[in-house]
């Protein structure tokens, strides 16, 4: 069986917090939850698991999602409607825009503990 990807522990200030943000942004369904853990599921068995580490401050982390367009024009409408400050590129220089790279849209958030994420709605490769 080749290797696929099946989950990762993203840290959160507030699990349910940023478990609700994920899930709205990438239309994704609810996850039993457990433990430490609040829980979503992405397309093919990915899980992303939302904990809140014993520390006062969370490194950033980058985290990109591939979107069709339809699903791009919801999720940037989103985080227009609710006053999500984001950018067309990573250095944060054209704020209020999306890009046109790759031969298709991207755009750069951050999400609620800080996170910096990216929708693409074409591979880079």
């Amino acid at each position: 069986m080749p290797a696929t990807f099946n989950h990762t522990i993203i840290a959160a200030k507030d699990r349910n917090e940023s478990a609700a943000f994920y899930r709205d942004v990438l239309e994704a369904a609810e996850a039993p939850s457990w433990g430490p853990f609040a829980n979503i599921m992405l397309d093919q068995g990915v899980m992303l698991q939302f904990a809140e580490p014993p520390v006062d401050e969370i490194q950033m982390q980058h985290y990109a999602f591939l979107l069709d367009d339809e699903h791009f024009d919801r999720a940037y409408a989103l985080l227009r409607s609710r006053g999500i400050e984001h950018w067309a590129d990573p250095q944060q220089t054209r704020p209020g825009e999306i890009n046109g790279e790759h031969g298709g849209r991207g755009v750069y958030f951050m999400d609620p503990a800080g996170h910096a994420l990216e929708l693409i709605t074409r591979p880079y490769l």
